[in-house]
């Protein structure tokens, strides 16, 4: 078991365990210069993230307005900016948590995107929706949503000559938990190889309320099931999956989900085929 454990952490890049405060503080800093560094070779000074009330886009948000604030201070020029964007599907049950996360960010601009409209328009053009079965329109059209999230978060960068930030971490990678060409694409992706309870203690370090860092994860996509929590759709707990990632024991019955998650997920984490 722990040879595969390895094999995958390997693959998916998993960083070992904060050891103390010292070594967490030396990967902010590590992910801070490299979201600085995606900048300055891109020729860019604008960074956009949409904000969903979680603590994956709260963390990357947190390390983004941090790089955008240390460039301006080093360079003394304004134009180095994070723009958060809220991407509700006409109103979010839990919008409350997401305009929280936006207080504690601060960040230096806030755009609005209502995606519904243009969600329901393109589903009531799909012909082959028609007559489906109710669970597999919604499970379709929530992908649309998160495709749709990603199409008004390139917009708004083309527009302003910023780059994408992405929320993917191992912990999702490991699982697929993420939809393809949708929260899955982005141009830089500085949460990249942390487990889940590490993107919390990294929220942590910046004092962010725990409220917000222990909130129960959910993509929340589904009409049917909204809010449904990421474990319930996993099988498997963020605190099992974070185990199996850093080479701990974990029940068999969590190992094989996780394995044969990951195994099926493969496509998702790979450049499209080609001959």
């Amino acid at each position: 078991m722990q040879a595969v454990q390895r094999e995958i952490a390997q693959q998916l890049k998993v960083q070992p365990p904060f050891a103390d405060r010292a070594a967490l503080d030396a990967e902010v800093a590590r992910r801070v210069a490299f979201i600085q560094q995606c900048l300055k070779n891109a020729g860019l000074k604008v960074l956009v993230l949409g904000i969903s009330g979680g603590v994956d886009s709260l963390t990357a948000a947190l390390l983004a307005q941090r790089a955008v604030n240390e460039l301006r201070e080093q360079t003394g020029d304004p134009a180095y900016r994070f723009i958060a964007v809220r991407l509700p599907y006409h109103v979010q049950h839990d919008e409350h948590d997401a305009q929280a996360c936006l207080d504690f960010i601060k960040p230096d601009e806030l755009h609005t995107v209502d995606i519904a409209p243009a969600v329901r328009a393109l589903a009531a053009e799909v012909k082959a929706l028609e007559g489906g079965k109710p669970a597999m329109v919604d499970f379709v059209v929530g992908n649309t949503k998160a495709r749709m999230r990603m199409v008004a978060q390139y917009t708004i960068a083309g527009a302003r000559g910023g780059l994408v930030i992405g929320t993917d971490h191992a912990a999702e990678a490991v699982m697929g938990f993420f939809t393809k060409f949708g929260d899955g694409s982005c141009d830089l992706a500085p949460l990249s190889g942390l487990v889940k309870n590490q993107v919390r203690s990294i929220a942590r370090s910046f004092g962010a309320p725990e409220s917000l860092v222990e909130k129960v994860p959910t993509a929340d996509l589904e009409d049917l099931e909204p809010g449904k929590p990421d474990e319930a759709a996993h099988g498997v707990t963020y605190a099992q999956i974070d185990a199996f990632l850093h080479g701990e024991p974990v029940s068999e019955e969590a190992f094989e989900i996780i394995k044969r998650t990951y195994e099926k997920t493969q496509h998702k984490r790979e450049m499209p085929f080609a001959p």
